[in-house]
């Protein structure tokens, strides 16, 4: 609910980070081409199974060099992914790099300062919510407070938007006593007026990125940049070459890999 109220519903090309086997692909169904991201190739290779190539191309990359050309993309998604990064101003700097200017990133959060956090810390059961540094509560599982993710994303050149505070409802007990459907519903209706307090352990926000003065998107044979050293790659059938740095990236049952 809270990717097809935020998302533009159509555009050129679309960036999926942390893709996986291609879970949210059934909402880009407006975008001419999807390039899903991952750094598991099994993952990809599945999505492959099940999408095909006529619109998908499969990448499995690492976040923090991205392989792919300047303003490539016109909208980028991360969803359930930015809690497992250690390094988010980085990552952060890779997207506003590779999304067009004028276009959008719609990015999904794990929120700190969620209710259930601030009763576990009235009783003394947990940490601060409301300290603004992230909260690493397992080895790379991090939680944020929303005003530090708004911050980075303004560091990176982004202008933050619309939110939604999504799975207010997301309780055991509610999910054996209740239909699905009544909670999905309910918790659709009370995502946009409960955003400004972000009450909900899951937050998406969606920023823009300032206009610049850029061409049209590249087309799918300019789309890779080498993750070494920045150049353009050739795209052979088996793989992708730098003619800069020297650096040969395999294709592997139609994925790209750059890891």
């Amino acid at each position: 609910l809270a990717i097809r109220r935020l998302l533009p519903p159509r555009g050129a090309r679309l960036l999926d980070i942390g893709a996986g086997f291609g879970r949210l692909a059934d909402l880009y169904a407006g975008y001419d081409e999807v390039v899903l991201l991952d750094y598991s190739r099994s993952q990809l290779e599945y999505a492959r199974g099940r999408l095909g190539d006529e619109r998908y191309v499969y990448v499995a990359a690492d976040i923090y060099r991205l392989p792919l050309a300047d303003a490539a993309v016109d909208a980028t998604v991360m969803v359930r992914v930015l809690h497992h990064l250690a390094d988010v101003p980085l990552a952060l700097r890779q997207i506003a790099r590779v999304t067009r200017g004028g276009g959008t990133f719609l990015l999904e959060f794990a929120n700190k300062r969620h209710l259930k956090n601030i009763l576990r810390y009235a009783l003394r059961r947990g940490p601060n919510p409301f300290a603004p540094e992230p909260y690493e509560f397992a080895p790379l599982h991090y939680d944020f407070h929303p005003a530090w993710v708004l911050a980075r994303l303004r560091e990176a050149g982004m202008r933050p938007g619309a939110r939604r505070s999504v799975s207010l409802l997301r309780s055991e007990t509610l999910k054996r006593r209740l239909p699905a459907g009544l909670l999905v519903g309910l918790d659709g209706a009370l995502q946009r007026v409960t955003a400004p307090l972000a009450p909900a352990p899951s937050v998406f926000v969606r920023s823009a990125l300032p206009p610049r003065p850029e061409g049209p998107l590249p087309p799918r044979a300019a789309l890779f940049a080498c993750p070494r050293c920045g150049a353009p790659l050739a795209t052979g059938p088996a793989e992708d070459v730098c003619s800069a740095c020297g650096g040969r990236w395999p294709i592997v049952n139609g994925v790209h890999v750059f890891k």
